[in-house]
């Protein structure tokens, strides 16, 4: 059985409790603390008391720190596979891939970031007067992760602010905890006590974490955002939203329908959907539409669900008992013009497996092309111009990514601006880098995780003028 105690003695939160679920089997596999007020209370006033020292270490010493946090994550990097696997069903080898190793590598990054302060030069901008501006942390930040990638989103969100003088509360999803608790077990030895910190818990746990912090971090959906945004609002807490997705995947008829079929199949369906990034909607030009949607069915076909012990699964369960009933009732209200064509329910036996769907015939305004499902399930749509294909991409209210298949790239050049998205991949998806931003506007949120850009949130400018006159 999984206690969460065990991984980290420090967590704040003993006596409620949380079940743990195997999302594979839904059987019960541990249990978790559910913070109380107070205790969330507690862990804010505890890395409140660490900031000033945090703060006023210099950013070498910072940096040195995280990279021992690296260097402690990675030795204990199976350790990480096998509780983040554990809890979310996810095949063992992307895992260690995609999530724990790259953990380590963007621990790294901001490492290093954390000596490069941006600010404007100093100059006399009044006579007799000379300007500069300093980059300054906030103070104390809480943080509110998903379930889909428990570990990398928590480093997402405590480097960069652990790399601009701040200390972290982080509160993992009810159904993850495991990892994160890991991470800041490890923070103890290598940041000190409460420079990084955990708390557990639901909405009540989060809530109050709002209420304590100087910026509040969320990593979630659209309507959990409007919620944590509201309660920020009326505490003067600045905010830090990454929300929902729909990216679409515009495909032109100078493309391998087959080939760009089995990238867009690995961009819907990894991680079961469960991904604001993943290809949810494709769009393809109608003259390569009957090829492409034909690959795309037998690739959707062929990709195989599995708990980690199956060495040939790509993809595990929705995390959720809650999470696969939701995506099952969309798909039994679908109108009766939209064509099933694969998947289009939950697989037989135990766990939340759900299978990879398509579907066809689907209009604009349908909910299954207007809501970000978190799920297996892909939408094509056609278009016959470049104004109808931007039109169909651009008609819905999240804007994170989306991507572009075309073997013209003076085409890709002309679509790029008019793609309303904060990242646009042109001929991949699902692609990501340290070093760029990640992050969309409208209903997607505000601010940027990863790159330079991630510390913005987690720091106050401070004009500083001095008169140098004799008056």
């Amino acid at each position: 059985m999984i206690d969460v105690e065990n991984t980290h003695p420090r967590l704040f939160g003993a006596e409620a409790r949380t079940d743990l679920v195997d999302p594979c089997t839904g059987a019960v596999v541990g249990s978790a603390p559910d913070s109380t007020a107070d205790e969330v209370d507690q862990a804010v006033h505890a890395a409140r008391a660490s900031a000033p020292a945090w703060a006023a270490a210099t950013p070498a010493h910072r940096q040195r720190a995280l990279l021992r946090l690296a260097d402690a994550l990675e030795a204990s990097a199976e350790d990480y596979v096998l509780a983040e696997s554990a809890l979310t069903g996810k095949p063992l080898l992307p895992t260690r891939e995609e999530e724990v190793l790259a953990a380590v590598d963007h621990l790294r990054f901001f490492a290093g970031l954390a000596r490069l302060h941006d600010g404007a030069g100093a100059a006399e901008y009044l006579a007799g007067h000379t300007s500069y501006v300093r980059r300054e942390p906030v103070g104390v930040t809480g943080h509110l992760l998903p379930s889909n990638y428990p570990l990398l989103m928590a480093v997402w969100h405590a480097a960069p602010s652990l790399a601009a003088g701040n200390t972290a509360v982080l509160k993992p999803a009810e159904a993850t905890p495991r990892t994160a608790a890991m991470l800041a077990a490890h923070a103890v030895g290598t940041l000190g006590p409460d420079v990084l910190s955990v708390v557990c818990g639901g909405a009540a746990a989060g809530q109050r974490l709002i209420a304590g912090v100087d910026v509040i971090a969320l990593t979630g959906t659209t309507a959990t955002g409007a919620r944590v945004a509201a309660t920020a609002a009326s505490c003067g807490v600045r905010t830090h939203l990454e929300l929902g997705g729909k990216a679409p995947a515009l495909v032109f008829p100078d493309v391998d329908p087959t080939a760009v079929a089995g990238q867009l199949a690995e961009a819907a369906f990894f991680n079961a959907g469960q991904d604001c990034t993943a290809v949810t909607r494709v769009l393809a030009h109608e003259s390569i539409a009957p090829a492409l949607t034909t690959a795309l069915v037998a690739a959707a076909r062929a990709t195989r669900p599995g708990p980690p012990s199956d060495p040939e699964a790509f993809s595990g369960p929705l995390i959720t008992r809650a999470h696969l009933s939701r995506t099952a009732d969309v798909l039994d209200r679908l109108p009766s013009r939209i064509e099933v064509v694969a998947g289009g329910a939950p697989l037989p036996g135990p766990g939340f497996f759900f299978a990879p769907t398509v579907l066809l015939g689907a209009r604009q305004s349908d909910e299954v092309v207007q809501r970000e499902l978190f799920a297996p399930v892909v939408t094509v749509q056609t278009f016959g111009t470049e104004d109808k294909a931007v039109l169909l991409a651009n008609g819905v209210r999240q804007a994170l990514t989306a991507s572009v298949w075309t073997a013209d790239h003076a085409r890709a050049h002309r679509l790029v601006p008019r793609l309303r998205a904060g990242c646009v991949w042109v001929n991949a998806h699902m692609r990501f880098a340290a070093e760029m931003p990640h992050g969309g506007p409208g209903a997607s949120g505000h601010g940027r995780d990863l790159s330079r850009y991630a510390v913005d949130d987690y720091t106050s400018l401070k004009h500083v003028m001095h008169r140098f006159d004799d008056r």
